[in-house]
């Protein structure tokens, strides 16, 4: 059915069904933050509040133009109409991103009662469909001041900080972890086979197979160390295939180069590429991990250092 085909009660029972799916999904943002983030769930009870609040309204002008019978018509039987995302699968959902969500669909709501209201004859209904756009679009401002005296408590500013920490936790230390172990581990394996054999395919293939099987178990091993239950680390399927991917992107990096004939250009390449590997990874070990720049370059290095004249010292012998 197209929009332009609803009569003035189909238009309400679906703003009506539309304002509880949405107060729904407020509430499900506010389930869903409330342990870590209680300001930002705070933020979404109330609009789920407001939302149950434009129901009823709309229910009540359904009621008396067109009797009790509600009839079910939800957004996905109208063709052209926005779908909601749905809300109670986010497991890490952010404030970040739910505000953005909020905004969007605030947005929606309000094109959606500008639409109907142009559709509407009765004057009961016209009004109470703009009325209904002016709320939607003053929602945003409603979460603006809530926010404003959430910050000025400096609760925000915890929450920010609450944020940046599970953030590091669910995806830069898995991450960081297979990066580095990709990185250095399958150093010794590639440039031992790289001058043993100065042939680059032959080393290229012994690469490949240290960054993919590398890549395997670390992902396993990081998935199976923690269910994220207790440490608050998320979903061991995220952590292991954030860390999985990582450390086949670290090893492959210095193990591509050798795509080329010329061993001693491939050579070359690959070492340059592994200097920019380690300078990364201590970039981010200071962005993230709060470790001195220096320290965190020494680190790596002395390690990236011994693991690649292990495999130099292994192929040339």
């Amino acid at each position: 059915m197209r929009f332009d085909e609803l009569n003035e009660a189909q238009i309400l029972a679906l703003a009506i069904s539309a304002e509880e799916e949405d107060a729904h999904i407020y509430r499900d943002f506010a389930d869903s933050l409330r342990k870590e983030f209680p300001a930002t769930a705070e933020l979404f009870s109330t609009m789920a509040e407001e939302e149950d609040g434009h129901r009823h309204r709309l229910i009540d002008i359904y009621r008396s133009r067109f009797g009790d019978h509600i009839p079910l018509i939800r957004r996905q039987d109208v063709k052209g109409f926005v779908v909601r995302r749905p809300s109670w699968f986010k497991r890490t959902l952010q404030p970040s991103h739910a505000r953005q969500e909020a905004a969007l669909m605030e947005i929606q709501s309000r094109s959606f009662y500008e639409a109907a209201m142009k559709r509407s004859t009765d004057a009961g209904i016209r009004q109470l469909l703009g009325d209904l756009a002016q709320e939607e679009g003053k929602h945003e401002a409603t979460a603006v001041g809530i926010e404003g005296q959430q910050e000025a408590a400096g609760v925000l500013q915890h929450e920010k900080e609450a944020e940046r920490r599970l953030f590091v936790l669910r995806f830069v230390q898995p991450g960081l972890a297979g990066l580095m172990d990709g990185s250095v581990s399958t150093l010794a394996p590639l440039f031992a086979a790289a001058f043993a054999t100065t042939n680059t395919m032959a080393t290229f293939k012994v690469g490949l197979a240290a960054s993919v099987g590398a890549g395997i178990s670390m992902g396993f091993a990081e998935a199976m160390s923690d269910d994220g239950k207790l440490s608050g680390r998320g979903s061991p399927l995220i952590r292991g295939t954030v860390c999985g991917l990582m450390t086949t992107v670290g090893g492959l990096g210095h193990t591509m180069p050798y795509l080329i004939r010329n061993f001693h250009t491939a050579t070359s390449i690959a070492i340059a590429v592994v200097v920019i590997e380690l300078g990364v990874i201590a970039w981010i070990r200071k962005r993230y991990m709060d470790t001195p720049l220096l320290s965190a370059i020494f680190q790596v290095v002395v390690g990236g250092v011994l693991v690649f004249l292990v495999g130099w010292l292994i192929g040339s012998g």
